[in-house]
């Protein structure tokens, strides 16, 4: 099999299992708009629907129109990050990695978007008044997928950098 295919199936499997999971056990015993602190001062469980895009961005457009939106936009970059890791050269498995990663949380969230036209986020993280957005499993891997590929450019950066002053 193909490395960059033993990176992704598994990936794959196994994001989309946390994320569908995690958010099935979200809906079915925590109510909507619930908080419940599970870090003294840093961490709450919450139920919370994301019309919008990260952290609530243009949730002000009516549900309709930003799930059609949403599943386009989606629906684009996954093609787009699917080409890009289709066209990987062999032995780029850290790249291979990151749009596997970036594909699987897109696609957890897609799928929220097509069966209940919004996206269940429940993680909540702040310090003090200090607060970030919920957020759940399939962001989580888009954001961490994002990492890998910045740390594949920087570390390719630097070996060109090195290669070039030899």
């Amino acid at each position: 099999m193909d490395r960059k295919l033993a990176i992704l199936i598994p990936v794959l499997v196994a994001g989309l299992a946390l994320d569908l999971v995690s958010k099935l056990l979200v809906l079915h015993y925590l109510p909507l708009g619930v908080q419940i602190p599970l870090g003294q001062g840093f961490f709450n469980l919450v139920h919370v629907h994301n019309k919008g895009a990260a952290f609530g961005l243009l949730s002000n457009w009516s549900v309709e129109f930003a799930r059609l939106f949403f599943i386009g936009t989606t629906t684009l970059v996954l093609a787009v990050v699917g080409y890009l890791w289709w066209r990987l050269p062999r032995g780029q498995w850290q790249a291979a990695l990151g749009y596997s990663l970036i594909i699987t949380g897109a696609l957890g969230n897609l799928l929220d978007r097509l069966r209940l036209g919004v996206v269940v986020d429940f993680l909540d993280f702040y310090w003090g008044r200090y607060h970030w957005p919920a957020f759940n499993v399939a962001d989580s891997l888009v954001c961490l997928g994002a990492g890998v590929l910045v740390w594949v450019i920087l570390t390719e950066e630097k070996r060109a950098n090195v290669s070039s002053t030899v």
